[in-house]
């Protein structure tokens, strides 16, 4: 009796320890497959998603660096075609005298004087504006010049007459100091008289009366009358030509 009791005691530990085993092990061979699904699987949609955002926001920024790119470049380009032009028109506009711009005068032609010595270097700066610079060994003595009106000089007992068209008339003496009233060369009288300081004044009298007036300030005047060529000096001498 004790035995079979022993033996029937023996083959339940055994199956208790077998079943035991096989628990385990199932235990284990379920942990080794949800382990491996938990590695091998990917939430349902998340990397699909996860792929599809990632694609699309490659796509996008790809696509947006592009298109950002492309206006710049053309953008570039045609700020270098504008600046490119404009560099142009700059150099054609600094090349060319822009109109209405500084008076350029004519070559200057030479004409001597009746002393001799002198020379007058006459240019046209404009319609009826000549200028004539008066220069002697080199050196210039002094500048006449037509602005609305005829100008002269009295060069020591020289006298010099620069007329609108351009046109120089030298000659020597025959001046008159004033004031006074003189006979002129070519029928004329003039009266002069002395308004203050190297200021006079000189009325041109002819068979009609009064022609012209001559009037210094501090400055020479020269008149063309009638080809009669009259010069009075700020000092109240007056000269005629004919």
């Amino acid at each position: 009796m004790r035995s079979d009791t022993t033996a029937r005691t023996a083959r339940r530990r055994t199956l208790r320890v077998a079943a035991a085993a096989l628990t385990a092990a199932a235990a284990l061979s379920l942990t080794a497959c949800s382990g491996a699904d938990a590695a091998g699987a990917k939430p349902a949609g998340h990397s699909d998603t996860a792929k599809g955002t990632a694609e699309s926001g490659d796509t996008g920024s790809t696509a947006g660096a592009q298109a950002s790119a492309a206006p710049a470049s053309a953008g570039a380009k045609a700020e270098a075609r504008n600046d490119a032009k404009a560099g142009a028109a700059g150099k054609q506009s600094g090349g060319a005298p822009a109109a209405g711009g500084g008076k350029a005068s004519s070559a200057a032609r030479t004409q001597r004087l009746a002393d001799g010595v002198s020379t007058a270097e006459i240019s046209k700066l404009g319609e009826q504006h000549y200028r004539a610079k008066i220069v002697a060994r080199g050196e210039v003595l002094a500048t006449l010049e037509t602005k609305g009106h005829d100008d002269g000089l009295d060069a020591n007992d020289m006298f010099v007459t620069l007329t609108l068209d351009g046109q120089v008339h030298s000659w020597m003496g025959g001046g008159h100091q004033g004031p006074g009233t003189f006979t002129l060369a070519g029928g004329w009288k003039a009266k002069v008289t002395k308004l203050g300081e190297l200021r006079y004044r000189a009325q041109i009298i002819g068979h009609d009366g009064v022609a012209a007036t001559l009037e210094t300030h501090q400055h020479d005047v020269g008149l063309d009358a009638n080809g009669i060529y009259l010069v009075l000096s700020s000092g109240g001498i007056i000269s005629a030509h004919a």
